[in-house]
């Protein structure tokens, strides 16, 4: 049964699970972007959020919470300073947790989790560029037959001027 389990042990004792969290979380908060296993990503998206929101008001108290959990002060005001900044308008879901496969020494389902606001790739307004379509070629040939039309009109217009 599993009464009162919370959240995910990953099979280490309390001390270094939140070692491995703090040091797993300094490391997407500096790089952006990290690889690891779907459990580690899970656990650490559910341990870094909250530090995140706190981030977004900078206050004494929160830098000192945020600083209890990290026990980092170089990652703590990339934190404050750069990722909140960009964090500040969006109401939560700041990780994004992407499925690479299995990994070749022991088959473990490994992942990437990235910052959301962070990914070049995707626009962050939801805005995603246009793609030139292929068009047909009897498109392409409506658009000759008009300029066509467009070129002999202009072309009559001056005649008669003359």
């Amino acid at each position: 049964m599993r009464h009162g389990k919370k959240h995910n042990h990953l099979g280490r004792k309390t001390a270094h699970r939140k070692a491995m969290l703090a040091n797993m979380a300094c490391s997407l908060i500096e790089h952006k972007r990290i690889n690891t296993t779907v459990a580690k990503a899970k656990a650490l998206r559910v341990f870094v959020e909250p530090l995140i929101t706190k981030s977004k008001s900078d206050t004494t108290h929160n830098r000192r919470v945020v600083f209890s959990h990290l026990r980092n002060k170089y990652a703590v005001t990339e934190l404050f300073r750069e990722v909140s900044v960009k964090v500040a308008d969006r109401p939560g879901g700041y990780v994004r947790i992407i499925k690479l496969g299995n990994r070749q020494g022991d088959n473990a389902p490994m992942a990437m989790v990235e910052l959301v606001d962070y990914n070049e790739l995707y626009d962050p307004k939801g805005n995603k560029a246009k793609k030139s379509t292929r068009r047909s070629r009897r498109g392409s040939k409506k658009k000759e037959e008009t300029t066509t039309a467009q070129v002999e009109e202009t072309t009559t217009e001056e005649k008669t001027e003359e």
